[in-house]
């Protein structure tokens, strides 16, 4: 393979030359540079590029848990934008971790020309570092505390959960209950916020009981809905406020052999791709999760632009949108004793 010494002694110039005229600039004899860049068939190198421009056309993009559908959704909105330019992606996941993000970030941020972050909490201040590292970032599904001088794509998770509570008094539920992700981020205390929201407007009160927080793992749904249905007095509605911990609820009901939505109705937060599937189909507070990544991706790339590189932070809010579906309904059997769909009353649907 030709290398820029060789371009260099067919042109007749120097190799400081031939690096010039690849970056564009003007020099003396760029005819004859272009014929032997032409004859020899050279491409420069990306690593010699990048060290040249001071650009790796590498975007990082970091997430708390990779084997989330939403994350899995959100990414392939980001990669539908970047297709289309010189940029890849690199993936990192954290695992919830603020340790891990602190590593992976201080690794990153020397590979990377921009970075998209889902914040493992509200309290991290890696992403502060970054941003003095003169790194542009921008926020996806989760926010810091005093992040407003970050751009972000957010949802109204506050909105969210207000509909989710909404829906399940509408149906006239007042034993309710909310299994909650981790209330150190944005999702998890929002959801919970808003849907606490409409049951103290409808003056239903929430026992501690019913309020419970887990991880947004499908291991703490299924737990923490296991805790429910083994109450004196169980709920006759669960609110599940992440798509992972409602696989784990559904879990729990199906194992208690609880019947959906005879003796307990379920609602998540963000949609499945089975969720129209499920026995009975699964009603869900949805959000344009393709979108949103779609949207944190052309932020960052706008970052990347001169004019653009010093504009105040923008912040977008997306919607939220209630799907009815056949897992929810008015409460007709309510239950009266710790494990009573041990007995195999009721049946999964």
């Amino acid at each position: 393979m030709a290398t820029i010494h060789d371009v260099a002694a067919r042109a007749g110039v120097s190799p400081a030359t031939v690096s010039r005229f690849l970056r564009g600039q003007r020099v003396r004899s760029a005819e004859a540079i272009q014929a032997a860049v032409d004859e020899m068939d050279y491409w420069p190198s990306a690593t010699a590029q990048s060290l040249q421009s001071g650009r790796t056309h590498t975007i990082g993009v970091v997430v708390p848990d990779i084997t989330n559908p939403y994350f899995a959704a959100v990414v392939k909105g980001m990669e539908s934008v970047t297709r289309h330019t010189d940029y890849r992606i690199q993936l990192a996941n954290t695992d919830e971790s603020s340790e891990r993000e602190d590593a992976v970030l201080a690794e990153m941020i020397r590979r990377v020309d921009g970075i998209i972050l889902a914040p493992a909490t509200e309290q991290d201040q890696t992403p502060l570092y970054v941003r003095d590292a003169g790194v542009p970032l921008v926020f996806v599904d989760r926010d810091l505390l005093g992040g407003e001088h970050f751009d972000a794509v957010l949802v109204n998770n506050a909105k969210g959960g207000q509909q989710a509570g909404e829906h399940l008094l509408g149906l006239g539920h007042t034993r309710i209950a909310a299994i909650s992700g981790s209330q150190d981020t944005t999702p998890g205390r929002c959801r919970r916020e808003g849907f606490v929201k409409a049951l103290t407007a409808a003056g239903v009160e929430i026992p501690p009981e019913h309020d419970l927080v887990g991880d947004f793992r499908e291991e703490s749904g299924y737990q923490l809905a296991l805790s429910l249905l083994s109450l004196p007095e169980p709920p006759t509605a669960i609110f599940s406020a992440n798509n992972l911990m409602t696989l784990g609820a559904l879990k729990a009901l199906r194992d208690l052999r609880t019947d959906i939505p005879g003796e307990m109705s379920l609602i998540g937060f963000d949609d499945l791709d089975t969720g129209p599937l499920l026995r009975p189909p699964l009603t869900v507070i949805d959000r344009p999760m393709v979108e949103q990544g779609a949207l944190a991706m052309r932020l960052l790339l706008r970052r990347f632009e001169d004019q653009y590189a010093n504009d105040a932070a923008r912040r977008i809010i997306l919607d939220t949108k209630l799907i009815e579906r056949a897992s929810t309904a008015p409460p007709r059997k309510p239950r009266t004793a710790a494990g009573a769909g041990r007995t195999g009353r009721g049946r999964q649907r």
